[in-house]
């Protein structure tokens, strides 16, 4: 049987031998106290964060907490971000414990009437994303005797090429048509409302700088059209994120110093529209995903078909994305390891399976790996963003997965 490729190892993790060391800890002593376990190091984080200000200076950088909420996780990053992105109310709930409202962005389609109330009244940037949205917001604030914070995000008629999802430059759920935005800017600055500028989302986990960087420049040069015809000017333009991390065999990871370059040259020379704007970058999986790797005990190692299984005590209700069904359109295989052969030269090929009731749950396929027994703890990488909370945790009723902050 021959084998498939895995993604690339994370870098913090690549180079060890013998038993995986996560966060100064091993990986038994991680698992001992249960498994499946996630377990998330703050450092690597701040190092991502450290990186991403030495790259951008003059860009503020916005946190999108839903790639991991974990409140110890959120309150590690939070003082070292300028901004937190949500998309529902219990995440502006968490959000409110870390940082003031004023910081605090909320996107996403389908706020209901009690989320924008809550957002109004504790001083929360809303991105609208629909005419209809601007509507219910003003009439809450009216009722409420509040000035509503509102930004505007914006259907781009651009797309983040060779993005993994592509939120821009097609009809969308997401924002409004870049056409109908100036009429919008207009009729909430007419309303006396806080406006707050632009939200453009072009796509996500791209890995191509070049593609990276075009767009950027592209939604500078689009968010200083739409003030022009607006005939307004936007505090803040929040460009995206969009930056990918090497899921799988082949990737390499995104060179941020060549974007920060290039984006440096686009603010330098923007339109005078946008002269006092100040600029966003809002990030999720790049900042943690790799900080994060997740623990599963081999419960059962067996032969059908002439195939090797090795059946774990969590899958796909833990760790969706790994499986392959979490907007992936060809199953690929994630990273992973013998927790305690880090190194170790491969001699079987096997696949690694969950225990749930569907051959769905499948987290490696055809890979080759050391040789595994029943109590062996497999690790699968980048397991910190879209995990515990992306995944269906209640399928089948099996108990939930254990989360762990190193900070």
């Amino acid at each position: 049987m021959n084998p498939k490729p895995m993604g690339p190892i994370p870098p913090e993790y690549a180079d060890q031998h013998g038993v995986l060391t996560i966060a100064g800890h091993l990986a038994g002593d991680w698992a001992a106290a249960g498994t499946p376990v996630f377990v998330y190091d703050a450092a690597i984080v701040a190092a991502r964060i450290a990186r991403f200000r030495a790259a951008m200076p003059a860009v503020d950088l916005h946190y999108a907490i839903k790639a991991n909420p974990h409140p110890d996780l959120l309150a590690a990053i939070a003082p070292l971000v300028d901004g937190l992105d949500i998309a529902s109310a219990g995440e502006l709930h968490r959000a409110l414990t870390v940082k003031p409202a004023t910081a605090i962005s909320f996107a996403g389609p389908g706020k209901r009437d009690t989320e924008l109330e809550a957002a109004i009244a504790a001083g929360v940037t809303l991105n609208l994303e629909s005419e209809a949205e601007a509507t219910r917001a003003i009439a809450i604030a009216d009722r409420l005797d509040r000035t509503p914070r509102l930004a505007v995000r914006v259907n781009p008629d651009i797309e983040l090429r060779g993005s993994g999802m592509k939120m821009g430059g097609r009809p969308s759920p997401f924002g409004i048509d870049a056409v109908r935005v100036p009429a919008l800017v207009r009729r909430l600055i007419a309303a006396g409302v806080d406006w707050r500028g632009f939200h453009i989302y072009a796509g996500s986990q791209a890995l191509d700088a070049d593609a990276v960087a075009e767009t950027q420049a592209a939604t500078v040069a689009l968010a200083a059209r739409l003030a022009d015809e607006a005939g307004a000017l936007p505090p803040l333009v929040n460009l995206g994120g969009g930056f990918g991390v090497p899921y799988f065999s082949g990737d390499r990871p995104l060179d941020i110093e060549t974007i920060g370059s290039r984006l440096a040259d686009a603010l330098a020379t923007r339109p005078t529209v946008l002269a006092s704007s100040r600029f966003a970058i809002e990030l999720g999986r790049w900042l943690v995903a790799e900080a994060g790797v997740y623990l599963a005990r081999v419960v059962d190692r067996k032969e059908s078909g002439g195939e090797i299984f090795i059946v774990l005590d969590g899958g796909l209700n833990h760790q969706l994305a790994a499986s392959g069904n979490f907007g992936t359109v060809v199953r690929r295989n994630y990273p992973l390891a013998v927790a305690d052969r880090m190194g170790e030269p491969v001699v079987e090929t096997v696949n690694v399976v969950g225990p749930l009731c569907t051959p769905l749950d499948r987290l490696g396929d055809r890979v080759a790996l050391p040789h595994i027994e029943p109590g062996d703890v497999i690790a699968i990488f980048l397991a910190g963003a879209y995990g515990a909370t992306a995944s269906p945790a209640a399928f089948l009723g099996h108990p939930p997965a254990i989360e762990r902050v190193a900070v």
